[in-house]
């Protein structure tokens, strides 16, 4: 029987939250969808483990830490491998993209100069590191997916991160970063966009 879900996060696409909604979704697990708008963090978050989210309750039980809810999510909706080797693999990749996550989360709380001087250090330091290294993975894997030769959580943590700095919602991170030190990435993200479920999911939302 499935638990009853219930995905509390920010209300807009990306960040922590949206590949897990993303995951539920390819896999038809019925979830609520919890949105919330940036005035109602402060409170909310008094409910949360550590303040932050996302959150997800299971049967009403509440878990935190967005890695471990994805991967979980990833298992009911078959996104998650079942060998050990290959989901080791898929480890790696979200566990990278979220240690990138959080160079960039600081930046968020900051403004003017010195925001502009803290993502400038990332565009010319760690991002391309993990930018190439994620790319390294790709081809080294058939170029498709990052893990078990088929969609997984890996490709749509990755598939988020890339939209994100090709957005443009970025100040001071050049929308063509992706493209210049790692294109693999930016055809991968296009690929999984492309896919008749994610091409949905963002539908249901352009439709209201």
């Amino acid at each position: 029987m499935m638990p009853q879900l219930k995905l509390t996060y920010f209300d807009f696409h990306g960040g922590r939250g949206e590949p897990a909604r993303l995951a539920l979704h390819i896999g038809g697990i019925p979830f609520e969808d919890h949105r919330f708008a940036f005035p109602e963090f402060a409170e909310l978050r008094k409910s949360t483990p550590f303040g932050q989210v996302p959150v997800l309750h299971v049967d009403g039980v509440q878990v935190s830490q967005c890695d471990a809810i994805l991967r979980y999510v990833g298992k009911l909706a078959g996104l998650y491998p079942t060998d050990p080797f290959q989901a080791l693999l898929c480890d790696e990749v979200t566990y990278v993209v979220e240690n990138a996550n959080d160079k960039i989360s600081p930046t968020y709380r900051m403004t003017g100069e010195e925001q502009k001087a803290a993502r400038l250090a990332l565009v010319n330091g760690s991002m391309p590191v993990y930018l190439r290294w994620l790319e390294a993975q790709l081809l080294a894997h058939g170029g498709d997916y990052f893990a078990d030769h088929r969609l997984t959580i890996a490709d749509l943590k990755v598939f988020v991160d890339v939209r994100n700095l090709n957005s443009g919602r970025l100040d001071h991170v050049p929308t063509d970063l992706v493209q210049s030190v790692a294109p693999a990435l930016n055809a991968h993200q296009q690929r999984i966009a492309a896919t008749p479920a994610i091409q949905a999911y963002y539908a249901s939302f352009n439709a209201k």
